[in-house]
């Protein structure tokens, strides 16, 4: 039914229709009026109207259009416009308009210049804005508060950080935009301590700070993790009441969870008495960041018991803890989620499905989704290659490197080079690894970083070049970190290198002392080379010094119960059955070939005692229950929290091809996919 053609309701209907973004009814407005009011002119505040509505529901050429029909555009119709094109995305339109108005002698009103300024920001165009300054500056309009915070936003986001304090400081009046202005932009610059004062300043001022400014301050104490500057804020915000609004809990929230406070956040969510989408996706990434995947998914799943819909933001933050859980299952499960929510299409839940197979090991997966990818971004490209690199396969993450750099459409950052040098290291690809680490800057601009270097120290350790990557390590530039002495001692460990895996070993004991890891690899270097008198030693320190070492384990999933083994594990149900299932696995791999390693039997014993112990690692005990329970045709899928020993990688080889059967093993570092006797790192890991 048409509106009545009268211009004061034909002038509601144009704002309902942009109250509700509807162009069906604004477009039925627009025609009753041209149909009621013809041939008379559309009377101007009409006019206005239609060209704000048009502006505001993305339309641009009918805004113009319809500008264009007016034989005197007033400064609320260009305002209108350059608003509508500014707030829709389209800043260099915006800035057109702006120009075509001052050349048309109309002069911007204070509502005028603040949409002039959003468009050069978001246009990144700061010569336009500080011609546009000068414009507000001559009009004496620059006096007008929210013009001034205009030109100071602006100037914030086009990098004129000069520009803007002095701004800030002539400002006869500061209104908290202003202030907010300072500090969410110090935050988004990576300035937290200019925030952090800007906010202790108004609150010297007498001002009061209102929802964005105190999630501002938040978000400056989660980056600068300054932990209990942020409790202090906690308490005024009960104090005042601030507690109660949804999105300063969602910032406090943020908070503790950056500052590994995970108790803290969950009792602030759960006193929480509104929770929207933002509220637990935070608490989802809160756990996620700090390592509690399986408390991460649980949250999810009461999201969707409480009614809360998949948004692309919950959905991508839930499968970056399937990927730490290795949940392949529960990732798939969530992609089917996906598809049945409309939002595969998003950039960031594509990115990461990509990112949760790869990690997850099932690669053809992570291709399928990166090809349904209308746009991949760097995200997902570094996703794509680091699934490679988790599988070693060097030669299709340097394949995938070279297509991502042959489109021109993304450029590679630092995680792109740690991931393609990490894939040459374990895929013994040691030139090409070398040659790119030694071009980046040149090639890409990117300088090396701490990450780098550990994976050049990597390289060379695994291709059995420990004395070269040792010079490498004592020609850096910058203080080597514990990953750079960690990858050395782990070379010397794989191929005896006792003394200097020793130096590697004090290194890291002198940089983290309590560290169980590393003592237990320079144990384990010496057992592994029967040197057993120092192993022990080792061993004796950490007893005297109070070092724990956590139980090397392996697991495996079957009809949704996670099955624990540790070494010579014999609290199992089923570990009658497991034993039996050993002892026959045995003697099939001895009539095979297979004689067992016992390099690998950790400690002082008579042979055949070295064979038993060997036969009784966890991946071994977790790998006969897989026989047992999983039918024929599943892939058996297992996890170590360390690295698989090198007889349970000979032993696992002769499994697959006696069973038929195809077994996947994550352990610490990467994937391995047994198969016919083979693995798919070729022996080299």
């Amino acid at each position: 039914m048409l509106p009545s053609p009268d211009p004061e309701s034909l002038a509601a209907a144009v704002e309902l229709a942009v109250a509700t973004r509807s162009a069906r009814v604004g477009r039925a407005a627009h025609a009753a009026a041209v149909k009621y009011l013809s041939p008379r002119p559309l009377p101007a505040f009409l006019s206005n109207h239609l060209v704000n509505m048009y502006s505001k529901l993305d339309l641009p050429t009918a805004a113009g259009t319809l500008l264009s029909l007016d034989p005197d555009p007033s400064v609320v119709t260009w305002t209108a416009l350059i608003s509508g094109s500014a707030q829709n995305g389209r800043p260099l339109s915006a800035l057109a308009h702006f120009a075509a108005m001052l050349r048309a002698s109309v002069r911007p009103n204070d509502f005028t210049f603040p949409s002039a300024f959003k468009a050069a920001a978001t246009a990144r165009q700061p010569l336009v804005g500080r011609q546009i300054h000068a414009s507000s500056f001559k009009s004496g309009l620059i006096d007008d508060v929210f013009v001034a915070c205009g030109a100071l936003d602006m100037y914030y986001k086009t990098g004129l950080t000069f520009d803007a304090r002095i701004l800030f400081d002539e400002m006869p009046q500061r209104n908290i935009v202003a202030w907010n202005a300072v500090m969410t932009n110090a935050v988004l610059d990576g300035r937290p301590d200019e925030a952090i004062k800007a906010f202790i300043k108004l609150r010297l001022h007498g001002g009061i700070p209102n929802t964005i400014s105190l999630c501002a301050f938040l978000n400056a104490c989660a980056g600068a993790s300054y932990s209990s500057l942020g409790s202090q804020l906690h308490a005024f915000l009960i104090q005042s009441g601030f507690d109660l609004d949804v999105s300063v809990g969602n910032g406090l929230l943020d908070f503790y969870g950056k500052c590994h406070r995970v108790h803290e956040a969950r009792a602030v969510f759960d006193e929480m008495h509104i929770k929207n989408d933002v509220s637990w996706c935070s608490m989802v990434v809160v756990y996620a960041q700090n390592g509690a995947e399986e408390e991460a998914f649980r949250v999810y799943l009461d999201a969707r018991k409480e009614g809360i819909r998949p948004t692309d933001f919950i959905v991508s933050s839930v499968l970056t803890t399937c990927a730490g859980l290795s949940g392949l299952d529960l990732g798939r499960s969530l992609h089917a989620a996906v598809i049945r929510s409309c939002i595969n299409g998003n950039i960031f839940v594509g990115s990461a499905l990509v990112d949760m197979y790869g990690k997850c090991g099932s690669i053809r997966d992570a291709e399928r989704a990166f090809e349904e990818m209308p746009e991949p971004n760097l995200i997902s490209w570094n996703a794509l290659i680091g699934g490679y690199t988790q599988l070693g396969d060097a030669h299709m993450a340097l394949t995938v490197f070279d297509e991502m750099i042959g489109c021109g459409e993304v450029a590679p950052n630092y995680v792109t080079l740690v991931n393609v040098i990490t894939a040459c290291s374990r895929g013994g690809l040691t030139k090409e690894g070398l040659d790119l680490f030694e071009t980046m800057k040149e090639r890409f601009g990117i300088e090396p970083r701490l990450e780098h270097y550990a994976c050049v120290v990597d390289l060379l350790g695994r291709a059995g070049m420990e004395e070269r990557a040792y010079e490498f390590i004592k020609r850096m530039p910058v203080r080597p970190s514990i990953s750079v002495w960690g990858a050395l001692l782990g070379a010397c460990r794989l191929h005896g290198k006792t003394a200097l895996g020793r130096i590697a070993a004090h290194r890291l004991f002198e940089i983290d002392p309590q560290d169980s890891g590393n003592h237990v690899l320079l144990s384990n270097m010496f057992a592994s080379a029967g040197r057993w008198v120092e192993a022990t030693e080792v061993r004796k320190e950490m007893k005297d010094v109070g070092i724990k070492k956590g139980p090397g384990c392996s697991w495996i999933t079957w009809k949704n119960v996670v099955h624990v083994f540790q070494a010579k594990d014999t609290t199992h149900e089923m570990n009658d059955k497991i034993q039996a299932m050993l002892a026959k696995l045995r003697r099939q791999m001895q009539a095979a070939g297979y004689t067992p390693d016992t390099r690998y039997a950790l400690y002082d014993l008579e042979e055949e005692e070295k064979e038993t112990e060997v036969l009784q690692h966890s991946e071994k005990l977790a790998l006969a229950f897989g026989l047992i329970c999983i039918p024929p045709g599943i892939p058996i899928r297992i996890t170590k929290n360390l690295r698989v020993c090198g007889d349970c990688h000979c032993a696992i080889k002769f499994v697959s091809g006696i069973v038929g059967r195809e077994i996947i093993v994550r352990d610490n570092n990467r994937f391995h996919y047994f198969r016919d006797y083979q693995c798919s790192c070729r022996d080299y890991w």
